[in-house]
C-alpha cells in the first residue's frame, strides 16, 4: 500500500468527469487500498479517484457518526439521488465544508439533508445506502468529483472570489499541482 499524492484544483483531471469502471481487478483494488490509505492519512473522510490522478468513478468513504456507526467503503459506477437542497444561506457551523483537492480551506455550502446511493462495491456487489445528515454529504461532496466539479464550483460568488484569492496567492489553479498526506504541512 502507498499514500498517493492528491491533485489540487486546476488540474484537468479534476475538472472533468471521469469515466466508468468496466472491471474490477487486481489494479483497481491496489488502487482502492492505496486511496484509502491515503484517506487516513491526509485526514479525510472520502476520496474520489480523480483526486489521486486516475479519471475513473469510484470513491472511497470513511466516517463515524455520532452513534458510533462506523460507515466504510467504497463505491464503483455510483448513482445518486438527492432530496432539494434548502433554501437560504448556509449555516457556518453546520454547514461548512472542505476538500483535500483545496487543501486548508473551508467554506458555508447547503447540500441535501438526504441521498440515496447506489454502487457497485469491491467484490463487484451491487448495494444502496440510504444517508442523512453529514454521511448524505459526503456522498454528494465525492459523487461531485466524479463529474469534475469542486465543492468550490458551487459557491456563491463571493466566496468563488475568496476561492479565486487564495487560488492564486498559493500558486493553485493549474495543472500539475499536488500535495502527499503525511509529507506535506498544510495549514488547516
Amino acid at each position: 500500500m502507498a499514500v498517493l499524492p492528491i491533485r489540487i484544483s486546476g488540474d484537468p483531471v479534476l475538472h472533468s468527469p471521469a469515466r466508468p469502471v468496466e472491471a474490477i481487478d487486481d489494479e483497481l483494488r491496489a488502487l482502492v487500498r492505496d486511496m484509502f490509505e491515503t484517506m487516513d492519512a491526509a485526514p479525510g473522510v472520502g476520496l474520489a479517484a480523480p483526486q489521486v490522478g486516475v479519471p475513473l468513478r469510484l470513491f472511497t468513504y470513511g466516517w463515524v457518526d455520532e452513534s458510533g456507526t462506523r460507515w466504510r467503503g467504497v463505491a464503483f459506477n455510483p448513482e445518486l439521488w438527492i432530496s432539494p437542497p434548502p433554501a437560504g444561506e448556509p449555516d457556518p457551523d453546520e454547514e461548512s465544508e472542505g476538500c483535500l483537492s483545496f487543501p486548508g480551506e473551508r467554506f458555508g455550502l447547503r447540500r441535501a439533508a438526504r441521498a440515496m446511493l447506489r454502487a457497485t462495491d469491491l467484490e463487484g456487489e451491487p448495494f444502496e445506502i440510504t444517508a442523512e445528515g453529514w454521511l448524505a454529504r459526503i456522498f454528494q461532496h465525492e459523487y461531485d468529483h466524479l463529474d469534475g466539479m469542486l465543492y468550490t464550483d458551487r459557491l456563491g460568488e463571493r466566496d468563488q472570489r475568496i476561492v479565486a484569492k487564495i487560488a492564486k496567492k498559493v500558486g493553485w489553479g493549474r495543472p500539475g499541482v499536488s500535495w502527499m498526506p503525511g509529507v506535506d504541512h498544510l495549514e488547516d
